[in-house]
């Protein structure tokens, strides 16, 4: 039996990212017709508009895609569905109430009777207040700063966190340095060094407390390796130098317990440092509400129907615990989407928990090479996340041991011959919201072509309006190969 209420809405999704979209597109599904969004940004996608390289999607799409194909394969279909969005609009407070019979109930948004929440919006358009029978919280995660680290020095300009760097370069076509060190080697951070070497800058080196990676094999591979950027295990940052500018950091070595090493450093020149420290799941809204929160991921405790503390408010993505793959947060946001339907349609939702993807780092299974033969090239897979490690024998026609798949081993056999990497960049456009349109190989191109690849994308120049996959140009370093844009402007 569905429960009766007179809210404005079924259910109201905070945030518009991965998480977001999904939920609010299962929650259609399974029978709810009252559906808003609400995304603090000019446009649905979150994160993923900024995030242009590729490697989203293997496991939700069965291909790679870059974030903003990736997002806008939910938007396709958010904008067939008869959900509502309201976008450049911020939730400012969440307020849960119960009525049972027109009297005030003893727990908040409570099944049986008139069970509401009440989200507090501010926009262009003024402040309103809003009801809706059940919520969705998908506001995602934000990056530490150089506040939660304390690293001593002044405060000059050139001090950013790797999202922030990321979104300048790729959305607002701004260049944020030219010698670049990185503190953290999490997937943002190495994706970032790689941008930046095919933007024109020098990245001296990344710098990781711990004694293995943090990021996903393939960016170790493609985003280090490939372009011979030094990484520093077991080291930190422990000042910055300059006044007006980064002049440079002091790096110093660290022991098995995080302590500094004296005498054991380098100092490294630069004027510009990246941070990529990790990320923490966005809870002042579930704060401020009263839903409790887990002491360890610091995202809201849920139950088996991905429901927190409050009834019918439901959390997912990296609002609740930050995960390495979009396809993880997706996969949430349909199980919290489902819930909230069933909730509100008085069903139940027997399902268990997802448990979010295990990643392996390269350092965690750097131990698994069978043999240091000087015929052996030892190779990371990046066909998929998981990163195999794989063997090479070149005297015995490029003999792949090692793959879990069939790709793994054509990827070795490429990998040793002719390396292949598919290019993603952004060009400029005009009359669109960003100043940069993304853009990709159509498919891979020999890595040795890459800058070639990157002076030519440098000369061309855009006009809104523009299509998805629209081609801006036939042939890309003599390939054969044509750029095309990867979201519509």
């Amino acid at each position: 039996m569905a429960h009766k209420n007179t809210a404005d809405y079924e259910l109201v999704v905070i945030g518009g990212g991965p998480a977001g979209l999904a939920a609010a597109l299962e929650a259609h599904r399974r029978g709810l017709k009252k559906i808003l969004i609400v995304e603090r940004d000019k446009e649905l996608g979150g994160i993923l508009n900024q995030c242009i390289h590729n490697g989203f999607g293997l496991h939700y799409f069965k291909e790679e895609l870059t974030g903003p194909e990736y997002a806008g394969r939910f938007i396709a279909l958010l904008a067939k569905s008869s959900i509502e969005t309201s976008l450049d609009t911020m939730a400012l407070d969440i307020t849960p109430e119960a009525r049972t019979n027109g009297k005030p109930g003893l727990s908040p948004c409570t099944a049986g009777g008139t069970s509401t929440c009440s989200i507090h919006l501010v926009s262009r358009a003024g402040y309103r207040v809003i009801s809706a029978a059940s919520l969705v919280l998908a506001m995602g995660c934000r990056e530490r700063t150089r506040g939660a680290l304390a690293i001593p020095g002044t405060r000059p300009a050139g001090i950013l966190t790797a999202g922030a760097a990321q979104r300048y370069i790729n959305l607002e076509g701004r260049m944020v340095g030219r010698k670049v060190v990185i503190l953290g080697s999490g997937d943002i951070g190495l994706i970032m060094a790689r941008r930046l070497i095919l933007e024109g800058a020098e990245v001296p080196a990344c710098i990781e407390l711990l004694p293995y990676p943090g990021g996903l094999n393939r960016n170790i591979v493609q985003c280090l390796k490939d372009f011979h950027i030094p990484l520093y295990l077991s080291h930190t940052i422990t000042e910055i130098r300059g006044r007006n500018r980064v002049e440079g950091v002091s790096v110093s070595q660290v022991d098995e317990n995080h302590k500094v090493i004296p005498g054991a450093g380098m100092y490294l020149d630069c004027d510009t440092l990246l941070l990529s420290v990790g990320l923490i799941p966005e809870n002042e809204l579930s704060r401020k509400a009263g839903i409790r929160l887990d002491p360890k991921t610091k995202g809201p405790e849920l139950s088996s129907s991905m429901e927190t503390s409050i009834p019918g408010v439901f959390a997912c993505g990296n609002v609740v615990h930050v995960l390495d793959l979009v396809d993880s947060v997706s996969a949430e946001g349909e199980r919290a989407g489902a819930a909230a339907a069933d909730y509100v349609l008085g069903r139940s939702t027997p399902e268990p928990p997802i448990k979010p993807a295990a990643h392996t780092s390269a350092a965690k299974t750097a131990g698994t090479e069978a043999s240091k033969s000087a015929d052996f090239t030892g190779l990371i897979c990046t066909v998929c996340p998981k990163g195999c490690r794989l063997l090479v024998d070149e005297a015995n026609n490029f003999t792949v041991s090692g793959a879990g798949c069939k790709r793994g081993i054509e990827y070795g056999r490429r990998e040793i011959q002719n390396p292949l990497r598919v290019l993603t960049s952004s060009i400029p456009v005009e009359g669109a919201l960003y100043r940069r349109c993304p853009v990709k190989s159509a498919a891979p191109i020999p890595k040795k072509l890459l800058f070639t690849a990157m002076e030519e994308l440098g000369k061309l120049r855009l006009k809104a309006p523009v299509s998805l996959g629209e081609t801006v140009l036939e042939d890309l370093a003599g390939t054969g190969i044509p750029a095309i844009t990867t979201r519509a402007l």
